[in-house]
């Protein structure tokens, strides 16, 4: 028989090619290479060094980086609209009159409107994240970041033309439609596009991003506050457009998530995708048919464990469990006092710091933010684990939370203003290097590949729901028109903080140095949260069928009889 030129497996002859008779001798075999090369996959996998996976993952960090990047947006945004409640200009154009007893007038937006303006954003997101669990499963992470980018450079427009407080509304709850799209798929494709090693870091770099945004808000802000006609806070406004296109034109050559792609049988696509995510390196001796094998593994490994994948499979058996706890990390970050910091500016004027003196305050703790994040990767390199910085941060932040609330008592509130002020610098650095940074990286573990968009879905819709009554309460806390409770809200917090202590103590697991299948594993035998850190599991001691292995089965016997042949 003449030979045929040889054609990897995604070619269009493999559609029309008879479908091979496997016997039940050569179906085993398959079975053990499958299960060997995932198994060497593995083992390579908790090997694998930091400076390793660097050096073979650079494609990917940098892909991970771009599309990370998108979160740059949202935070910009909510850095704008919390901080322009101390802006005197946008006041008088969205505001009210206040007269005080001197007779001298103010303007203020109401906190009705305060908390109407900041939760609508939320209320987008809320709709995005749901969408998200569908559209991006089903058309592939880069179109569906794409197209919400498109929708982003739209909705600016409104943001720029408002005229009415009313109009500023309908911008954010459209613009937090796509800002929901980000914030899941930025974490889901960070995860899934790196190795064990590199796993922690990349998913944590988007809370970099949070702070790069709120950053670049401020410093825009107080380049303006000469200003005193309406481009004080239309060029902020303006000043979104210039993300949009950059990033659509950069993502559109990114490669998709391998991971998505063996979920959906394109595993040839999935080996491209893999190439393209990393460098030739002999050091670890890296094998893409093997990490595809790993792949293929887990993949059936959970298709044995979670039969659905649907938002009601989320709740079912040991998935419940594993969807509690990435909606409870998510919300522990607003109910940790969070929410309370994002109104540090208008905090810290109400608290009696003069106009410049508190976006410098706020500056500077957005630039805490920013640093926080590279120690939280300092402290996760020394071998730290998630659990315990999580566990050690909140106390922290509920010690730091009550000596706010008790300076509220002092009598020289000048000296209790800068006081408060320098508190909040420290707590955002204790925050930022622990629970705002970490909480990435555990979402985007403790969730199964099988329901991970949908799961951190979930969790990031009960994070804006608490973020949105958080949103209500914090601007009554503060404006002097409602409760003005001041430096009193800390003890709010902090008693907010130690529950969240308590439920991190019983119920938060270690995912640190974990694979997803012996995540999977451990979630099914239901170890107990404080002992996952020392149990051993054999994730290739399972027996694993399922669609996912079949189809990669026949595509192995299909590339060999095409070989021989």
């Amino acid at each position: 028989m003449a030979p045929t030129s040889e054609k990897s497996v995604g070619d269009d002859v493999v559609e029309t090619a008879p479908t091979p008779a496997v016997g039940e001798k050569g179906e085993h075999k398959t079975m053990s290479d499958v299960i060997r090369n995932a198994r060497l996959a593995t083992e390579k996998e908790h090997k694998m060094t930091l400076w390793q996976g660097l050096r073979l993952y650079p494609k990917a960090i940098a892909w991970s980086v771009l599309i990370s990047t998108c979160i740059v947006m949202e935070g910009y945004d909510v850095s704008l609209v919390n901080n322009f409640y101390a802006f005197p200009q946008f006041n008088q154009k969205y505001g009210v009159a206040i007269t005080a007893a001197d007779g001298s007038v103010t303007y203020q937006v109401p906190a009705a409107w305060q908390a109407g303006l900041s939760n609508g954003a939320v209320v987008g997101e809320i709709i995005g994240l749901v969408i998200n669990g569908w559209v991006s499963e089903r058309f592939g992470y880069r179109y569906t970041v794409i197209a919400c980018l498109v929708l982003v450079a739209a909705f600016t427009a409104i943001f720029f033309t408002a005229q009415t407080v009313v109009h500023l509304q309908v911008a954010e709850i459209l613009c937090g439609i796509p800002w929901g799209v980000f914030q899941t798929l930025t974490i889901t494709y960070a995860s899934e596009v790196c190795p064990v090693a590199l796993r922690g870091y990349l998913t944590t770099y988007i809370n970099f991003c949070w702070g790069v945004g709120q950053m670049i808000g401020i410093g825009v802000i107080m380049g303006n506050l000469w200003r005193t006609d309406e481009w004080a806070y239309r060029i902020p406004y303006a000043l979104q457009w210039m993300w949009p296109v950059p990033l659509i034109i950069g993502i559109f050559f990114a490669p998709e998530s391998p991971w998505w792609l063996v979920r959906k049988g394109k595993l040839e696509e999935a080996k491209r995708s893999l190439l393209r995510l990393t460098n030739l390196n002999q050091e670890t001796g890296f094998d893409a048919d093997e990490t595809v094998a790993m792949m293929v593994h887990t993949s059936a490994l959970e298709q044995k464990i979670t039969k659905g994948a649907s938002y009601l499979d989320c709740f079912k058996g040991v998935d419940r469990r594993r969807t509690e706890i990435v909606c409870m990390c998510w919300a522990i970050q607003n109910l940790s006092g969070n929410s309370f910091s994002n109104y540090s500016t208008y905090f810290l004027q109400q608290a009696g710091l003069s106009n410049d003196k508190a976006y410098a305050f706020a500056m500077g703790q957005y630039a805490i933010n920013c640093a926080g994040v590279f120690g939280a990767w300092t402290l996760i390199t020394l071998g730290i684990g998630r659990r315990t910085l999580y566990l050690y941060g909140l106390a922290a932040l509920f010690t730091m939370l009550m000596i706010l609330g008790f300076l509220g008592l002092a009598k020289d509130r000048n000296a209790a203003s800068l006081a408060t002020g320098s508190i909040m610098l420290v707590w955002a650095l204790c925050y930022q290097l622990t629970v705002g940074t970490v909480c990435y990286s555990l979402v985007a573990e403790i969730s199964t590949r099988r329901l991970q968009i949908k799961t951190v879905v979930l969790g990031r819709i009960l994070y804006n729901i608490v973020g949105i009554i958080c949103g209500v309460l914090t601007p009554y806390m503060l404006n002097p028109s409602a409760w003005d409770w001041g430096n009193y809200a800390g003890f709010f917090w902090a008693g907010s903080c130690f529950l969240c202590f308590i439920y991190t103590f019983f119920r938060v697991p270690e995912p640190t140095g974990r694979t997803f299948a012996e995540l999977d594993l451990l979630f099914e035998q239901k170890v107990n949260a404080r002992k996952f850190a020392s149990t051993d599991v054999d994730v290739f001691a399972e027996h694993v069928e399922g669609d996912v292995m079949k189809n990669y089965q026949d595509q192995i016997a299909i590339s060999n009889i095409k070989t021989v042949v």
